[in-house]
């Protein structure tokens, strides 16, 4: 499906990935331009977001992306970034590319953009040394100053209303109508939900199969229980996947608005109804919760219904992206069904 999705861009693709590669503006036409399944959309196009409103004048010719995944939404379109985040997570050859990102700059005939180095925040400098005239962050924790700081080089789109809960759809959509590609971007969420419905369909016993996101687990000290709540992309994936969440996690998403928690284990009653636990870890990790006396009653312990996500690129599949989705959803479905025991 990615490649009828690159139909809609490919009368532009090349001019696009030579404007991203620093040609003039002359000769490079914008997003907008560069899409043929379109009609031109109609410049200004003002973006409401949780920290501020923004307003793009122009059609971009120079979109940059900061923040985990946030470059994906332009390849997926065709557009290649002038500048992205390198990965942090999951990049097991050190290139600073997770291999659905390698894979789409090849099949866009595309040199590696810019990439920021993030891991002490975001590089302003760097960013502005891209000359952007449009930057990217609808998946991001971008402070309020942070936003500031990055406005003062070129409009920035933030996310629509907390930090690091914006979904996969909600990413597409945004980015793409800051770009002037909204049509090419509700084609993407549709392709993207057909893929997910077909991968679903292959496993119907895992309709309603109540699912927890164990996270930042220390199996010296297990006398705590975090979690992601319902507010994050991790959690929020499971619905698509036909999954429900246990109903303690549900009523605290709701009551805390933040997208992690944490339970007391003497609490672990609460958590009677989780049927599976996805989480980041080894078989050390499930042996810890085994011989815990408190976590090994819960029913996904004692019935050995884990995903270990493992630091590398399948370790992304937790949480849903424009590009990672194709490349990793039959396999990380296919983890959740053996987990779960079930067709």
């Amino acid at each position: 499906m990615r490649s009828l999705r690159l139909l809609t861009v490919s009368l532009g693709a090349a001019a696009l990935v030579l404007s991203a590669c620093g040609s003039t503006e002359e000769d490079s036409p914008s997003a907008t331009e560069s899409s043929s399944g379109s009609s031109a959309a109609e410049f200004p196009i003002t973006i409401e977001h949780a920290l501020g409103t923004t307003t793009i004048e122009e059609a971009p010719e120079r979109v940059a992306t900061v923040a985990w995944a946030n470059h994906e939404v332009p390849l997926a379109l065709g557009v290649v970034p002038v500048g992205m985040a390198a990965a942090n997570f999951g990049d097991d050859d050190g290139d600073g590319l997770l291999p659905w990102v390698s894979d789409e700059l090849e099949e866009l005939d595309a040199e590696t953009p810019v990439l920021f180095d993030e891991t002490d925040g975001i590089d302003f400098e760097a960013v502005a040394d891209t000359e952007p005239d449009l930057i990217l962050a609808s998946y991001s924790g971008l402070t309020q100053e942070d936003y500031d700081t990055l406005s003062e080089i070129a409009p920035v789109v933030a996310y629509p209303e907390a930090p690091w809960s914006t979904e996969w759809r909600d990413m597409i959509l945004q980015s793409s109508e800051a770009m002037g590609m909204a049509e090419e971007g509700e084609a993407l969420v549709a392709d993207l939900e057909t893929e997910i419905s077909e991968a679903v369909a292959a496993h119907p016993g895992l309709e309603g199969k109540k699912t927890m996101f164990l996270t930042h687990v220390d199996t010296t000290d297990l006398s705590e229980v975090s979690y992601y709540t319902t507010l994050d992309t991790r959690a929020k994936f499971f619905a698509d996947l036909g999954l429900a969440s246990p109903a303690m996690i549900e009523e605290a998403s709701q009551e805390s608005g933040q997208f992690s928690g944490t339970l007391s284990a003497e609490q672990v009653d609460k958590l009677d109804d989780v049927e599976v636990i996805v989480t980041y870890g080894d078989e050390e990790l499930v042996k810890a919760l085994k011989a815990d006396p408190l976590l090994s009653k819960m029913p996904a312990v004692e019935n050995d219904a884990i995903v270990l996500l493992p630091n590398t690129p399948l370790g992304t599949a937790a949480n849903p992206t424009p590009l990672s989705i194709s490349y990793v959803l039959e396999d990380y479905v296919d983890m959740l069904a053996a987990a779960a025991g079930v067709e």
